[in-house]
Order: structure tokens, then sequence, then C-alpha cells
């Protein structure tokens, strides 16, 4: 088999690296595999806010991916929604596993020295608040939101990632917004956030 060289393969699709993969193409696999990893690393560490686990999902994920290449069919899904519903599936059951309380050894040290204590402090609390309202809405208003506002992704890519309309996105994100905003109310001062931010 002739293998197309790596710089070539950058303007190949995910879906057609991963069919030339399950053909046989090494080059094709380490170049997905370069592609994916920091988009689904990322994901998974939005989500679980643990680099380990984060790592471990992605490295699950992946192996995911390569276990099914054979019977991927080009033009069915694209690789990139298949891999955000796994890798949301995954960390969704890590975190109803430690979804009791954590303990605070669990927090870490702080890694920023530039940032003071506190500032670090207010961000992690910032974080976990965020995190914890989050997990309290219903899981498609979650998934639509982080989508929009952690992933940054347009209405359209939620709606093929959710299989919903594009309506149906824009009416769960700003129902999980307003449900955001309602459950971190009695906590901006707490937070230090004021009157004036957004």
């Amino acid at each position: 088999m002739t293998h197309m060289p790596l710089d070539a393969q950058d303007e190949i699709s995910d879906e057609a690296l991963l069919v030339r993969y399950a053909n046989g193409d090494p080059a094709a696999a380490r170049q997905l595999t370069l592609r994916l990893t920091p988009r689904v690393f990322g994901q998974a560490f939005r989500m679980l806010s643990d680099r380990a686990e984060a790592e471990d999902v992605t490295q699950e994920a992946l192996l995911r991916l390569w276990k099914i290449a054979p019977d991927w069919r080009q033009g069915e899904a694209q690789v990139s929604t298949w891999l955000w519903r796994v890798v949301a599936n995954l960390a969704t059951d890590r975190l109803r596993k430690r979804r009791r309380v954590a303990p605070l050894e669990d927090a870490g040290e702080p890694t920023d020295e530039r940032a003071s204590a506190a500032a670090q402090m207010q961000t992690s609390a910032r974080r976990t608040a965020l995190s914890e309202a989050l997990a309290e809405l219903p899981e498609r208003q979650r998934q639509a939101v982080e989508l929009r506002h952690i992933e940054g992704l347009g209405n359209p890519e939620i709606a093929a990632i959710l299989n919903i309309s594009v309506e149906a996105v824009e009416s769960l994100t700003a129902r999980g917004k307003r449900a955001l905003a309602r459950a971190l109310e009695s906590r901006k001062a707490e937070l230090g956030y004021t009157d004036d931010d957004a």
C-alpha cells in the first residue's frame, strides 16, 4: 500500500484519516492522534479539572476510536462528534463516582506562582462553584452550555453533536444560562463578583 506523506495528510479529514488507519496506514494514525489528542484532553480536563483523570479519559476515548475504526462508515458521522460524546460519557461516569464530597487534600497545590494565594483560591472557588452549578443542570442543558460557552462551538455544530435542532440548542443554552445565574446569584459576594462583572 502507498502511504501519503505526513504533510499531505494535514488536508485530509479526520474521517478519511481514520479509514486510512483502518486500512493499515500507520502514518494516518499518528497524524490523527496528533490532531485529536489536544482537543480530547481539553474537553476531558474542562469536565474533570484533574489532569491525571483527563489523561486517562483521553487514552480510553482514543482506544475506543481505534477499535471501531474498521467499522467506520464515512459520511455517517464526524469523528469529532463521536469523540465528544465518548469523552462526555467517560467524564460524566467519573464525575458521578466522585460526586460525594471530595476531600480537601484533592484540591492540590497552587501552580501559578505569579498569582497571589488569595487570587488562586478565588479562581479555584469560582471554578468549583461553576462546576457544581453545571452539575445541577439537566443533562441536555449542561451539555449545551458546556459546548457553547466552554468549548466555544457554534449552535449548528452543537445541534449535530446532540442530534437536535439549532432552535433546541438556543433554547437549552438560554435556559441553562438562566439556571446558572440563579444558582450563583447568592454566591456573588463570596466569589468576589460585583454587579459590574459579566
